[in-house]
């Protein structure tokens, strides 16, 4: 029998304030532990959250951009549950009346593109963060930093639509473009500012009933979500192909090992007993707040696609690799504007920049050509001054010294070669060293011409202007 699994994300997000979406503290990442808390994060008694407006506004966007519902009305909730970083012992979050629903984005999966349902986006606080280890100089004991509690967090709830690893990770690829466009969320998966949590089932194909869902934590890269779902659809496959039951469970996500393992089974989950939050009145969000909010949103992700298709023809693809964040988008929106060949920014920037930086592990944030120097070594190219061998030389030195193109081309004499005379030279020295080729060239071996070429660029250290060789090589040989 075959099988399909049936999964769902469940995205937190850390919006972009400045401060906590209840008190005025600093969201600022990395400071130290416990400096950045007072009464109202750290939970005292008789203290009131205050509603932080712009954490409502980034909210909307999201949902705007996700083609959410927004409701006229929403309310609070305390989610109780006891953990060592959640200081209050309950959560304030939104469950029966959110602050939005009814969406979706679309990916591509399979050469098509593919609707994903949203069931809801709403808003919520985060809780603090544990230590285990390492501080004091004690390695058995665990610490809490409270830093993070109250951080404005939106937790985004996908329909369970998609149906393989694959498909998830696209869809929070998109996701995170959208949440990056709008300026609302870093996406730094690393600091924890964009998190998954997955669940999914398997059932026999063309069934439509839904399996026993499984919860999958603690996946914080597009790697390992992909890495943990298919490890957890491959295992209760062959779970039901043993005849063996797929049991309701939450587990996590052992990245070192590549596999899930059980944290809680259904019995042992938490009773959140939700009721609505008493310190916080009803949010009523009016029509022309909507409004307002949408007349200011930002050109997304797709639109720029279709923008850079139409405006700068490059390819579709093309296009997709260069929206698929917001600095690679303006990155390369500059280097056009500099140089005004987008097919050739386009190779330039998706092949040798890109490929430079994903081997280090870097965003275009960190590159260390700018758009100015890589469009003052398309110039070069452009007019001759450099071959496109030798632009391939100049700009890896470019990006591991942060020199500028020209004075690398003059420190290490890498002019290309344009005079005709030091070129027919060149060739009569190749035609002279290589009389076999030459008569099958001229016997109708198309193919020893090509050789021939090498041979001149060869000699040339690769500096030869490749096209005048051409026309220099076949005019000598033409004349016999």
């Amino acid at each position: 029998m075959d099988y399909e699994a049936v999964i769902g994300l469940e995205v937190h997000a850390h919006l972009l304030t400045r401060s906590k979406i209840f008190c005025g503290c600093s969201t600022r990442f990395g400071s130290s532990p416990n400096a950045q808390t007072c009464v109202i994060c750290q939970g005292m008694p008789g203290v009131l959250p205050v509603l932080n407006r712009q954490a409502v506004e980034f909210a909307m966007k999201a949902a705007i951009a996700t083609h959410c519902q927004i409701a006229p009305f929403s309310r609070f909730a305390r989610k109780n549950y006891f953990y060592p970083d959640l200081p209050k012992n309950y959560q304030i979050s939104q469950y029966e009346q959110p602050l939005s629903s009814g969406g979706y984005i679309e990916i591509e999966a399979g050469g098509e593109t593919k609707r994903i349902g949203i069931t809801r986006i709403h808003l919520e606080e985060d809780a603090g963060k544990l230590v285990h280890g390492g501080l004091l100089e004690d390695a058995d004991s665990s610490f809490v930093d409270f830093n993070r509690c109250g951080v404005p967090l939106i937790e985004i709830v996908s329909e369970p639509d998609l149906r393989t690893s694959e498909e998830a990770k696209g869809y929070l690829a998109v996701l995170k473009a959208i949440l990056e466009y709008l300026e609302v969320c870093d996406g730094n998966m690393e600091e924890g500012s964009l998190r998954c949590d997955a669940n999914v089932s398997v059932r026999p194909k063309g069934s439509d009933r839904l399996g026993v869902k499984v919860e999958v934590k603690n996946l914080n890269s597009f790697r390992n979500i992909q890495r943990a779902l298919d490890f957890e659809i491959k295992r209760q496959i062959e779970m039901l192909k043993k005849g063996e039951p797929v049991v309701q469970e939450t587990r996590l996500f052992d990245a070192a090992e590549g596999v899930t393992l059980s944290m809680r089974t259904k019995e042992e989950a938490h009773d959140y007993r939700y009721f609505p939050e008493p310190d916080l009145v009803p949010l009523r969000i009016a029509g022309s707040w909507v409004e307002e909010i949408r007349k200011g949103m930002p050109e997304l992700a797709q639109q720029r696609k279709a923008r850079f298709v139409q405006e700068f023809h490059i390819p579709d693809y093309d296009a997709q690799v260069l929206t698929s964040s917001k600095p690679i988008a303006e990155y390369y929106e500059e280097c056009v504007r500099l140089h005004p060949q987008p097919k050739l920014v386009s190779n330039w920037v998706m092949v040798e920049l890109l490929g430079l930086l994903n081997k280090e592990g870097k965003g275009i944030e960190e590159s260390p050509i700018s758009p100015l120097a890589l469009a003052e070594m398309l110039g070069l190219m452009e007019s001759g001054v450099i071959s496109g061998k030798i632009a391939k030389t100049v700009f890896e030195e470019m990006y591991q010294t942060k020199k500028r193109a020209s004075e690398i081309v003059r420190e290490k004499g890498l002019t290309q070669i344009s005079d005709e005379g030091e070129l027919l030279k060149l060739i009569e020295d190749v035609l002279t060293a290589n009389p076999g080729p030459v008569a099958e060239y001229q016997a109708g071996k198309e193919k020893s011409f090509t050789f021939l070429v090498g041979q001149v660029m060869k000699a040339s250290r690769g500096k030869a202007n490749p096209a005048l060789v051409n026309r220099l090589l076949q005019e000598r040989l033409k004349s016999g």
